[in-house]
């Protein structure tokens, strides 16, 4: 029988000389899960997962409703075979990324946990768990350790903004922020953007917003609350906190529905701790991985949508001093809500785990 040794929380198997398998057996294949692999951001982990090298040889289970079980998807080239979620968890996959909804992921990822799997979820139902780590890989990915079994992925919209803040927040420190952020209809969904299409082509279709989109804004992102602020803005003030490990840092937001297909604006205004030199903040800014900036105003050059998406970067332009009152600053944030928002920032948070050995090989 093999010796077991415990370093921290995690188990290690050494193997003794009579467990020693023969040089021919092959290791056998991890396996990743992908749970909702047939919606928007489902879709978008797929093309994300292969274009990613390190996950080449993994074994994809692409997990769906029991209504899509058997249908097909294209996964590098290769059609496979959507599986019901009990299927996959039969299979034991080393990680599963989540893309299904807070119910399915309520659910559903407290199985894959207990099987061994590393679920990683996109929905909002575990990120204000206190036990349960709210990730962003530039930022915080040192909080993960291997006896985490449910990790959350941020909302869109608060992904590329602590992205932004985070370099300001660690040099000067931040007291307060404002932010308006202007999402495009890819953050509400297919049947969103079914009826921004259908509107501007003269149709009549179903409607996922109280209101017409096209050739309109509608100050109204997810539920509103009884304080007159929504469900979309309080993600903002609370995962931001989160996020940054400061409970103290004040955030009002305002979120505007626009119509754009994909990408997320951000109009971000940040009063610091301390003074700040706007040349090193555009310096700093350039340094962290995952941000471009896009700051040329004279040659009209700034973050836009129309070039964020299909992009993992954060663009960050407009980077001025706000002359209103002292130590603030004002910032435009862009981003694609399914690539850095969704989709990459998760199997980012994978990439992680593999590399910094966090995960079992459920054989």
């Amino acid at each position: 029988m093999p010796a077991v040794t415990r370093l921290g929380r995690a188990t290690v198997s050494q193997e003794e000389p009579g467990d020693i398998k023969p040089l021919h057996e092959k290791p056998e294949v991890m396996k990743m899960a992908v749970v909702g692999a047939t919606g928007m951001v489902g879709t978008v982990m797929l093309q994300v997962l292969a274009e990613s090298e390190l996950f080449t040889d993994w074994e994809l289970l692409p997990v769906a409703s029991e209504r899509s079980a058997g249908q097909k998807v294209v996964y590098r080239g290769r059609e496979l075979t959507l599986m019901r979620a009990s299927d996959a968890i039969a299979a034991r996959p080393s990680i599963a990324v989540f893309s299904a909804g807070g119910a399915a992921s309520a659910e559903l990822a407290p199985l894959f946990a207990q099987a061994g799997t590393t679920v990683i979820d996109n929905s909002s139902h575990w990120r204000m768990h206190p036990h349960i780590p709210l990730v962003v890989p530039e930022i915080n990915a040192s909080v993960l350790s291997a006896a985490d079994r449910i990790i959350a992925n941020p909302n869109c919209s608060t992904i590329q903004m602590v992205l932004a803040l985070w370099p300001l927040h660690r040099r000067y420190g931040i007291n307060r922020v404002v932010v308006s952020s202007y999402q495009s209809v890819t953050g509400t969904g297919v049947k969103a953007l079914r009826q921004l299409m259908g509107e501007r082509a003269g149709e009549n279709p179903d409607k996922a917003y109280p209101w017409p989109i096209d050739m309109n804004v509608i100050p109204h992102g997810g539920s509103f609350l009884a304080d007159g602020y929504t469900t979309e803005e309080e993600k903002l003030v609370n995962e931001t906190r989160k996020i940054l490990s400061d409970p103290e840092i004040r955030v009002t937001a305002t979120v505007v529905r626009v119509p754009v297909r994909g990408g997320h604006s951000e109009a971000v205004n940040v009063e610091l701790t301390e003074e700040f030199d706007l040349m090193e903040v555009k310096q700093m800014f350039a340094a962290t991985p995952g941000v471009t900036v896009v700051d040329d105003p004279r040659a009209n050059l700034y973050p836009m949508p129309l070039f964020a998406e299909g992009k993992n970067d954060v663009f960050v332009g407009r980077i001025r001093r706000d002359h209103s009152q002292p130590r603030t600053l004002n910032l435009w944030v862009v981003s694609d809500n399914l690539r850095k928002g969704a989709a990459t920032n998760a199997i980012q948070i994978a990439e992680y785990l593999v590399n910094n050995h966090l995960i079992s090989n459920n054989r």
